[in-house]
This record gives C-alpha cells, structure tokens and sequence, in this order.
C-alpha cells in the first residue's frame, strides 16, 4: 500500500489557506484510486499542479523516474523534499500554475502527463491556460466539484450543458471517471468532487474557421441561454446566416452540438 502522509495538515504544522482554495486529500483509497487511473510509467513526462502536504506525491512518485511539481505556496514547496520517498526523483517549480509556461516542461516525444487537485477556486481559468499548450499535453487528470465536472462532460440538450462543455470538448476529449465524498479531505469542502480525465486532441474532430469567433459566440449564447439564437445572436449573425447552416433560429443554445456551433461560429468571419 502507498506511504501516505499529511492524514491532517494541522498534526502536519500547516495551516490550509483558504486563499490558496487548500482541502488536503488524505482519503487512501481515493488516493490509490487516481493513481490508477493516472496509471503512471517510468520515462513518462508527469507534472503535478497544487502537490499541497504531496497525498498524490507520495505514491506517484514511487511510480515514475522523474516527477515536476509546481506548487505557489512557498512553505508547502519548502517541505515537499522531506515527505516523499525517492525525492531525489522530485523537481520542484514554485511558481504561480495560472500563469505558468508549460512549454518549458515539454520534450520531444515526451508529452506532458498533467495531475492536480486543483483549487476549485480557480479551476476554470487553469483549465483553459492549460488547453493553451494542448500540443504538448497527452492527457490530464484532476480532481474539481463534481458540478464542474458533470457541466465539463454534459452533453446537449441537459441543463448542465453550456460554455465549459462546448468550449473544453472543442479541445479534448472528456471522460468522468469517479466521485469523491467531501470526508476525503481535510478540512472538507461543502461539495462533493469528482475526478475526471481530459485528452487533447492531436486532430481535432471539428475545426472552426475562426477559435476566438466561436470562442465569444459560446460564451454570448450562454450568458443568454433563455433566449432563441435569434434574438441572442442579433447584431452579430445576420438572419440568413442560420439558414445557410440548417439551424432552427428559433432554438436556445444548449440543444446545439459542437458541429452546429462551429458552423454558426464559422457564419460570423465568412
């Protein structure tokens, strides 16, 4: 069984942050469950982002060769060394994920393998810096509220379907591997979280003319998801527009497929 330390972060001498979004996973077979998924080998390019009182450090870096964590807070990074095995196996990168170049990490026939219990509190715009280098990344796994998980792979037609779903799918291909329990952490968040994988895709199934144009038109239709196409899309589409595509402009955004926002999208710099 993995060695897995810091059970509590407070016996641990370490105060979580709340404007750091800190909940420590200490739950062991949560633990060994995402390291199976992850299902880590050596030679492989495995970045873990947020590696915290390192619950996932621990086993996955006895795993692998080589492990690069990237880690904001400075007394966390501080301690990282000394509660791993192998932690001459351990790169260390203090620095802000949000803002950081992952091109820097990547190898030539090493794609990065990207890891994290990410701070829910700022999941979505990680998410999206992260899809930047989609590139060089061979897949992600992480753990967020399962309500951002179930909006990133919903499907039409379903009343979690919206921005995240279109614009993330456009990119990767999403799957929801299993739900955890708020008990598994410490302290334990309000919500129940989710771990869920994302893979880039090397070619994409559907590739619009213009990404910024169907990137602001999602959002648009999205912040008015009561409303018809029509009206929502007044001032940017003209009318024939829906006709040249086969899209009812009577119809509200979330009973759209990617293919059919890509066309509308791909209406808007013809």
């Amino acid at each position: 069984m993995y060695q897995i330390n810091a059970l509590n972060p407070k016996e641990e001498g370490h105060q979580a942050r709340k404007r750091f979004g800190q909940n420590f996973l200490h739950d062991q077979r949560v633990i060994a469950k995402i390291v199976r998924s992850v299902n880590p080998r050596a030679g492989e390019n495995i970045v873990e982002i947020g590696p915290g009182l390192a619950a996932l450090t621990s086993p996955l870096i006895g795993e692998c060769d080589a492990l690069t964590v990237i880690e904001l807070d400075r007394d966390l990074a501080a301690g990282l060394p000394g509660r791993v095995p192998h932690p001459e196996r351990l790169t260390i990168v203090e620095a802000d994920a949000l803002k950081y170049d992952y091109t820097a990490l990547f190898q030539e026939n090493r794609p990065l393998r990207v890891v994290g219990n990410l701070p829910y509190n700022i999941s979505t715009p990680l998410l999206f810096h992260l899809l930047e280098f989609g590139d060089k990344i061979k897949d992600m796994h992480f753990m967020l509220q399962k309500e951002v998980v179930d909006r990133i792979t919903a499907s039409p037609n379903t009343k979690e379907y919206g921005r995240l779903s279109v614009m993330i799918q456009y990119y990767c291909k999403p799957t929801f591997l299993f739900e955890v329990p708020p008990g598994s952490f410490n302290p334990p968040p309000k919500v129940t979280s989710a771990v869920f994988r994302l893979e880039p895709y090397a070619i994409k199934p559907i590739v619009a003319k213009n990404e910024k144009a169907l990137a602001r038109l999602v959002s648009h239709v999205f912040t008015q998801r009561r409303k018809t196409l029509r009206n929502s899309l007044k001032g940017m589409l003209v009318e024939e527009a829906f006709e040249n595509v086969g899209i009812d402009p009577m119809a509200r955004p979330e009973t759209l497929t990617m293919a059919q926002f890509v066309a509308l999208s791909d209406q808007m710099v013809a």
